[in-house]
């Protein structure tokens, strides 16, 4: 039986061209970080070594003390508060990353007549952002996390898409079992395959998918406004 909805934010709940606001991203905060001495390549290559020890984690720190530990070892300048700057970051600079973002008025709508269908709704976005910037990106598209029963940021995650692991870790902490999960995400590799690895039924939302050659599967592809459609025939299959 279904009990909870699994959603990916970046190109499926949040419109967007993932390389785009990459870009637009590291050029602002390269900017930001340019006060305190670092050129954009050098920012640029300490966040891709934090996100890369985040991919490689094996689970016995979070995601949080994994980046922040690549970043200091990466850096001569170990007395600078970075964790702060990266949050001022976040506050003010990051928000214009909204322009390369497009607007989704549906979003809200549905997550709460999912709600009202009695099942829980998780935001399982990668957790390689922190709260602050998962919250931001949320805003983008006028979703708050209360929205949500959970929101995987890099604090409370200690895996990352496409391991299994990430997923699992958020099943596990609702005591769920895979054929009581449904998941929507835009990424044939980091939403299908590893929410199939375990069972997970997966559909891909059109708009802003991401198809890649090592992808073990096929997915259908639904529009946004039949989500909750399926989720109600989903439920009928008890």
């Amino acid at each position: 039986m279904l009990k909870a909805v699994f959603f990916d934010l970046d190109g499926t709940l949040l419109p967007l061209n993932e390389d785009e606001f990459s870009h637009a991203y590291f050029k602002l905060l390269a900017e930001h970080m340019e006060p305190y001495g670092y050129k954009k390549d050098e920012i640029i290559n300490f966040v891709n070594l934090g996100v890369r020890a985040m991919y490689l984690n094996n689970g016995t720190k979070t995601n949080e003390e994994v980046f922040w530990n690549s970043f200091y070892n990466s850096t001569t300048k170990r007395e600078v508060d970075f964790k702060t700057i990266f949050n001022d970051f976040y506050n003010t600079s990051f928000l214009d990353t909204i322009k390369y973002t497009k607007p989704n008025p549906e979003a809200l709508k549905i997550i709460n007549e999912i709600k009202s269908l009695g099942l829980k709704v998780m935001l399982t976005t990668n957790p390689i952002f922190p709260f602050v910037a998962t919250k931001e990106r949320m805003g983008f598209i006028g979703l708050k996390p209360e929205d949500f029963d959970y929101v995987t940021t890099y604090e409370n995650s200690k895996y990352t898409k496409p391991n299994p692991l990430y997923f699992k870790e958020v099943m596990d902490l609702f005591n769920l079992k895979s054929d009581e999960v449904i998941l929507f995400g835009n990424n044939t590799k980091e939403d299908g395959d590893a929410a199939r690895a375990l069972g997970i039924k997966c559909y891909l939302v059109t708009g802003n998918i991401i198809y890649n050659d090592d992808s073990k599967w096929n997915y259908k592809e639904i529009k946004m406004n039949q989500i909750v459609d399926i989720i109600k025939m989903q439920m009928q299959n008890k």
